[in-house]
């Protein structure tokens, strides 16, 4: 038996991890014991405990670790904590999963990349977009008939006008572009704003095989949904996925629509949203003794373009208060 321990109670947490750790519980009994929850907020803890099936709470991370010693840690923290319990729970050893976008910062991102490097600590990163149901399948389709030219993903949201957006929260589609497709050789960034409005992102992608691509990013347009199509010599993918209740597949290939799927709405959410496949993977991992996927260095990536994105916009911000011509 597995002996699984989760640090942070938050409500991410609770949708995204401790509901699948549950359900796998459930269903491989004998599998896998929820040992303890940790959280800052002891009624929180506490929660988890009577919701989901952990067994003892704690407010210390530390205190935690040392008093249960677990088989493996599940670390959802604030942005702003994910690096310093990352490496906490890499040069313990301890198997563990690490939330995205991996610190607040490109340079703490490869500090943590560094220690995980150096420790070889089994480890995944919280991508689940990599584990949606409808997108793997199109990945095998892919695999078939062919590689695709041109590939468009549009992330909607509602009122998410933080400056953080595109390396916090649009890196689950720039990852799962990269997943789909391939490596990203160059890519450029257009921001669309007028007067006080929240940016909205085109980026322009080119991969390392030579197809093209673009995502669109608008945080601020009154609803939530994620959307990826893939064109190719004849042949078109569309899914609807992402955050939202939105579940639908469609694929044709010369002219026929060969397969589609709708997600029943009373599915359970993380069966639909990958989080329960990856929990999946990280068992199957931790039993079999090997690293769990996706690493931090396959994610390092989408890390790295994310922050060169805001970088690039901030830079030309700064060029037009300053009067001087952006580039």
């Amino acid at each position: 038996m597995i002996r699984i321990a989760i640090v942070g109670c938050g409500e991410h947490s609770r949708s995204s991890h401790a509901a699948p750790l549950a359900r796998y519980a459930a269903q491989h009994p004998g599998a896998i014991e929820l040992t303890a929850a940790c959280d800052l907020d002891v009624t929180r803890a506490s929660d988890f405990c009577q919701t989901f099936g952990f067994q003892r709470v704690y407010t210390d991370m530390n205190q935690m670790l040392t008093s249960e010693k677990p088989d493996a840690c599940v670390c959802i923290m604030p942005i702003d904590h994910i690096v310093e319990k990352g490496i906490e729970l890499l040069e313990r050893r301890l198997p563990c999963v690490i939330e995205k976008p991996l610190g607040s910062s490109l340079a703490d991102i490869e500090k943590l990349a560094c220690v995980a490097r150096d420790t070889q600590t089994p480890h995944m990163v919280s991508v689940n977009r990599r584990f949606m149901p409808y997108l793997n399948r199109v990945r095998s389709w892919l695999r078939e008939v062919g590689p695709p030219r041109y590939v468009r993903a549009t992330q909607v949201r509602h009122a998410r006008d933080e400056d953080d957006f595109i390396w916090s929260t649009a890196i689950h589609v720039l990852d799962a572009m990269r997943y789909m497709v391939g490596e990203i050789k160059s890519f450029a960034t257009q921001v669309i704003q007028s007067n006080s409005a929240a940016k909205w992102y085109l980026i322009s992608l080119q991969f390392e095989d030579g197809g093209n691509g673009c995502i669109e990013i608008l945080p601020t347009s009154g609803m939530v949904e994620e959307s990826y199509e893939f064109f190719g010599e004849g042949f078109r993918a569309r899914i609807t996925a992402g955050s939202g209740t939105q579940r639908t597949l469609e694929f044709w290939h010369d002219k026929e629509r060969v397969d589609a799927d709708s997600a029943d709405e009373n599915e359970p959410e993380d069966l639909r949203n990958g989080s329960y496949q990856e929990v999946e993977e990280f068992v199957s991992a931790l039993r079999t003794g090997r690293q769990p996927y996706p690493p931090i260095e396959e994610i390092l990536p989408s890390a790295r373009i994310c922050f060169a994105i805001a970088d690039s916009i901030r830079n030309s911000s700064q060029l037009r208060k300053n009067g001087a011509p952006s580039k």
